[in-house]
């Protein structure tokens, strides 16, 4: 039997559990946080939108730390912390500190989801192998794509925001009972000196990544607002796209492994296009619910298919820095490009902020041409390069 066929394990299988459950607890509180912050603290909506905004910014700079931490400790530690902090996010939710309690659960839940994310995505391709890298972060997302789709089912089911945020904790600790129970093969190796953040060889991987994901904040905060006046199909539309990122990634999660990266990755580019220009032009319903399933499924591609091209020309332990740069990379756009969706919808009109975020594929298509000619150049991408090789450090 080949190793692509051969049966990823128990092991396997409950780190994506617990990573389910862990992205389960962080979706259970989002449905009731805006109305917790207005209704019960008395907060403004300028205070629900910082409150809600500052788990990006620390997400992104947890991201410099979960990666080195899952490589110097181990991908189990960097998960159980990320776990651990997302346990006492659900915990300062209740704590009688108004909004102070509010701001601090959002703290620990952003850095938590990082620290998660990073041992979760590293700790995945370590077990399945690195040949089988695409497979094992398209499992993975499902993972975190299952949690974040039903945690506000949950959370809605629940009733009030108090016990969403017990539920949080609930989840948190029942994934660390099962992480604990995972045997952890990887051996961190011997710290020799401080390792820089941003090598220049990681630049395109993360610029590819980027772009790719400016898409994100316009469907999250104007799809329903844009459709709503071309047949309201808005909510089913959404549902759609969240729907076929869910099932791309489970069911061909693999496909990165099968055949060249880049076929996936510009093919992704070529849906997510197509559903963009769909969109633009403000279409009915049913072109709607299939532009928004196309954007979904091609969405599923792109960065399984730059991971996996990175990951495989690098050494294990640094693999977790790799994920946490790229993952920063998202961060990072996706915090910028919702600001500038903001500001592009106001003044021109919803279709001017779908138009944007379709063109921004075209400087991701760019930056992936550098990504996928390094790899058939056989040239290494290191997380923790030689001084020479940073931008930062």
């Amino acid at each position: 039997m080949s190793s692509r066929a051969a049966p990823l394990g128990m092991r396997f299988w409950a780190l994506i559990g617990a990573t389910f459950l862990g992205f389960l607890g962080i979706g259970t509180v989002l449905p009731r946080l805006g109305p917790h912050l207005r209704h019960d603290l008395g907060g403004s909506d300028r205070t629900i939108g910082f409150v809600i905004g500052i788990f990006s910014f620390v997400a992104l700079a947890a991201r410099f730390f979960s990666g080195p931490l899952a490589d110097r400790r181990g991908r189990k530690i960097a998960l159980l912390t990320g776990l651990m902090s997302c346990a006492f996010s659900g915990a300062a939710y209740v704590l009688p500190l108004g909004i102070a309690g509010a701001y601090l659960g959002r703290i620990l839940q952003g850095f938590g989801e990082a620290c998660l994310y990073t041992g979760a995505a590293a700790w995945a391709v370590e077990i399945a192998g690195v040949h089988r890298s695409g497979e094992a972060l398209g499992y993975v997302s499902s993972g975190i794509w299952g949690g974040i789709s039903v945690g506000p089912v949950v959370g809605s089911w629940l009733g009030s925001f108090d016990y969403a945020a017990f539920a949080q904790v609930v989840a948190a600790l029942a994934a660390t009972i099962l992480v604990l129970r995972i045997p952890e093969q990887y051996a961190p190796p011997e710290h020799k000196g401080p390792r820089k953040w941003i090598p220049a060889a990681m630049v395109s991987p993360g610029l590819a990544v980027g772009f790719v994901n400016v898409h994100y904040p316009v469907i999250t905060g104007f799809l329903i607002l844009h459709l709503a006046r071309f047949g309201n199909s808005g909510p089913v539309a959404f549902s759609a796209y969240a729907l076929l990122i869910l099932l791309s990634r489970f069911f061909l999660g693999g496909l990165p492994d099968r055949i060249h990266p880049a076929f996936t990755y510009y093919g992704g580019l070529v849906a997510m296009g197509l559903g963009l220009s769909a969109l633009t032009i403000g279409p009915r319903p049913a072109l709607a619910i299939g532009a928004t399933a196309l954007l979904g499924f091609g969405f599923s591609f792109p960065w399984s298919a730059v991971a996996t091209t990175v990951l495989r020309q690098i050494p294990a332990n640094e693999r977790g820095s790799t994920v946490g740069v790229l993952s920063a990379f998202v961060d990072l756009f996706v915090g910028i490009s919702s600001f500038v969706a903001g500001a592009v919808a106001n003044r021109f009109g919803y279709s001017a902020a779908f138009a944007i975020a379709a063109a921004a594929l075209l400087a991701a298509a760019v930056a992936g041409r550098f990504v996928f000619t390094a790899s058939a150049t056989g040239e290494p991408i290191r997380a923790a390069a030689l001084e020479d090789e940073c931008l930062l450090g």
